[in-house]
């Protein structure tokens, strides 16, 4: 006896209704979020000046039709280029993403809250210049941050208990995802626009984790967010063109996101969105590094300090002992060799041997003249790795959050330094009042990278300002940046 499946088309599932929901309704009063969201815009668009000192960044950049300028096109900072919002959200995705340098969420899935800034910011230049040229006011810088706290929000939530990277997911699904929801937002969708758009950004399967991992670790990882937010930016305008959704997207049995991608897992939950994503969001201030080795790294600059005070260098090291937590040991623990900048800026090995030795650890080191100083393998081969099940709790612990990583060298001698514990990065939320200052010199030089003194000090003067930065027209303050 045959049994038939239902067409009956079934509501849409609550997991997309409530970010739906939360998009639309939600208002943002926490001030934390609002001045944190402030530092974010600043450090994120700063990482992507610097990201353009880079050929191999800079080579994937402008229209898809070499010479194409869009009138009224959403412009890339640091470039001259003026693009349709799709591929702008690209570029500028991108050029965030290059050096690991944005802010970072860690939970049972990880990633890069401010990667949504690439569409974020893509929209609104866009949506704004039309506006302008049609009479109309544009969108303000506030109408940024405000995408911002609740694309923080959407990814960072949806990361505490879902873990993508164990079903060899990458986290980009997520980036699709916020973006999709926000820029909806932005462009205008309605309530049921937006709950389709949402479901698209499911339907779309979603990217392997490969590019991140030996033996393929490659530089897809540094476009994959450009990728993702500039698809999300396509999905919002095809919805709003009254394109259809699939509302069982994810529940559907056999052809839904849950069985085909998610082990027949339903997503979990352990909080409503708000704004606490934003307000504990980790900064990447001192170090361009995989953000689970931020603390291994500023332990290995301590102990460099320690060695000179001594007398001693890296060659006097007979072994490091790294006592770390299970998810830097399953990303960022490599043996062997090293191919490429993103495959150096994954090894946890290497990021503390490039300090050991030079003192240092900038986006610089990861290239081929630096990897190749035969004192980095040497050093590499002498460290011996182990899980201290005390930091993987406290990564896990919504009350700490930490991020810890111990280091302790032996010397050929015989003598054993003191270890060096961190457990919290300079950019965490315990470390904030330390962080912020850091954090805007760090703004400062990437500012400086690209520009000149004159254009330099009317950039400070606004986006320092936050009552001034956050009325400035979209347009406006996207303007100087060019």
């Amino acid at each position: 006896m045959s049994s038939h499946i239902s067409n009956e088309r079934p509501p849409a599932d609550k997991v997309i209704v409530d970010i739906a929901d939360y998009v639309l309704n939600y208002e943002v009063t926490n001030d934390l979020a609002w001045s944190t969201a402030h530092y974010c815009l600043l450090d994120t668009l700063g990482c992507g000046l610097e990201a353009l000192t880079y050929p191999a960044c800079t080579k994937l950049l402008g229209p898809i039709v070499p010479g194409t300028i869009v009138p009224n096109g959403a412009k890339v900072p640091g470039t001259p280029y003026q693009l349709d919002p799709v591929q702008a959200a690209f570029n500028i995705g991108a050029i965030i993403r290059w050096l690991d340098f944005n802010d970072t969420w860690l939970a049972a899935e990880w990633g890069h809250p401010s990667d949504n800034l690439g569409g974020i910011l893509a929209a609104a230049d866009w949506l704004s210049r039309i506006a302008i040229a049609n009479g109309k006011a544009p969108l303000t810088v506030k109408d940024v941050l405000e995408c911002m706290i609740k694309a923080h929000e959407i990814q960072g939530v949806m990361a505490l208990e879902n873990s993508f990277n164990r079903v060899g997911l990458d986290h980009v699904v997520l980036v699709k995802l916020a973006s999709t929801a926000v820029v909806g937002k932005l462009i205008g969708l309605t309530r049921e626009e937006l709950i389709n758009a949402i479901s698209l950004a499911f339907v779309d399967g979603q990217s392997l984790r490969t590019y991140r991992h030996a033996p393929n670790t490659g530089s897809r990882k540094s476009w994959a967010a450009g990728d993702a937010t500039s698809r999300a930016v396509r999905l919002a305008l095809i919805a709003k063109t009254g394109e259809m959704g699939y509302p069982s997207v994810l529940t559907a049995k056999t052809w839904g996101f849950y069985d085909v991608l998610f082990k027949g897992n339903e997503f979990k939950f352990q909080r409503d969105y708000g704004s606490y994503v934003m307000e504990n969001v980790l900064f990447k201030i001192s170090f361009p590094a995989e953000f689970h080795s931020q603390t291994a790294v500023e332990a290995a600059m301590t102990l460099h300090k320690k060695l000179k005070e001594l007398g001693k260098t890296a060659d006097d090291i007979r072994e490091i002992k790294i006592r770390t937590h299970e998810a830097a040991i399953r990303i960022i623990d490599k043996k062997g060799p090293l191919h490429n900048p993103a495959d150096r800026d994954h090894c946890i090995q290497y990021m503390i041997a490039v300090p050991l030795i030079f003192g240092r650890l900038t986006a610089a080191d990861y290239e081929d003249n630096i990897a190749s100083d035969e004192r980095i393998d040497l050093l590499r081969d002498k460290m011996v790795t182990e899980e201290d099940k005390q930091f993987t709790s406290d990564y896990h612990d919504p009350e700490k959050r930490s991020i810890a990583n111990a280091l302790t060298i032996t010397l050929r001698d015989g003598a054993v330094l003191d270890e060096v514990i961190v457990e919290y990065p300079i950019g965490h939320k315990r470390r904030r009042e330390e962080g912020i200052p850091v954090l805007i010199e760090k703004y400062k030089i990437n500012l400086a990278r690209k520009f000149a003194v004159k254009q330099q000090k009317a950039l400070l003067d606004i986006s320092l300002d936050y009552k001034k930065l956050i009325n400035t027209p979209v347009n406006e303050f996207v303007d100087l940046m060019v």
